[in-house]
């Protein structure tokens, strides 16, 4: 597949061949379903927690007699059936991360980027060249309907880009080793510049 770069003035700079063996791929939903589910599992923080019996702090004596009260036989007032009493099988912290093999992550990252191309989302950006002013990159990206994207470049990503781009909500930028299918989904386009496509390229052979 190929395509035009531009630069950020909209003009074309070139043409890139775009890998079969990454953008070509046939999207499958259960395979991009399953990463998603993963990446965000894992990014949960699992610290929701309640008091469960032994850590109330109430008498465990018993209310009263056994028998002649008039009453249902209570013991402990900790116990979840009783109003401020501990609650039972509540909820702990602990790790809501979960496996995933390795060919499954690399395919669902290449059938995410080939879901975009075969959209035709898929934008190649030359390079930055800008002064890091969000003002300034706001009105280059506006043209070329780049409003919600997300933006992958080379292994770093300059701090004149990272600056310009991180006070405009819509769009985000990251490094190609950084590249995962959420932040490829969750966004209306994406725009890879030549050095984030090579790397991306050799990353997934």
């Amino acid at each position: 597949m190929k395509l035009d770069a531009i630069s950020l003035a909209g003009k074309k700079a070139g043409s890139v061949e775009l890998s079969e063996d990454v953008f070509g791929l046939e999207p499958r939903a259960d395979i991009l379903q399953r990463v998603v589910r993963w990446q965000l599992a894992k990014r949960q923080q699992g610290t929701h927690d309640v008091k469960n019996r032994s850590e109330i702090a109430r008498t465990g004596a018993k209310w009263g007699n056994q028998k002649g009260g008039g009453r249902a036989r209570h013991g402990s007032r900790r116990v979840g059936s009783i109003v401020g009493g501990g609650r039972s099988f509540g909820p702990t912290p602990r790790s809501h991360a979960h496996d995933l093999p390795k060919k499954i992550r690399k395919l669902g990252l290449k059938l995410a980027l080939s879901a975009k191309a075969k959209d035709g989302s898929v934008t190649v950006l030359d390079a930055y060249e800008g002064d890091g002013k969000t003002a300034s990159l706001r009105q280059a990206l506006a043209p070329l309907g780049l409003e919600n994207a997300l933006i992958i470049d080379g292994p770093e990503v300059s701090a004149d880009f990272a600056r310009a781009v991180r006070n405009i909500p819509t769009v985000d930028v990251l490094p190609s080793q950084g590249a995962n299918v959420y932040d490829i989904l969750r966004r209306e386009r994406l725009v890879l510049t030549k050095a984030g496509l090579e790397a991306l390229e050799a990353r997934l052979k």
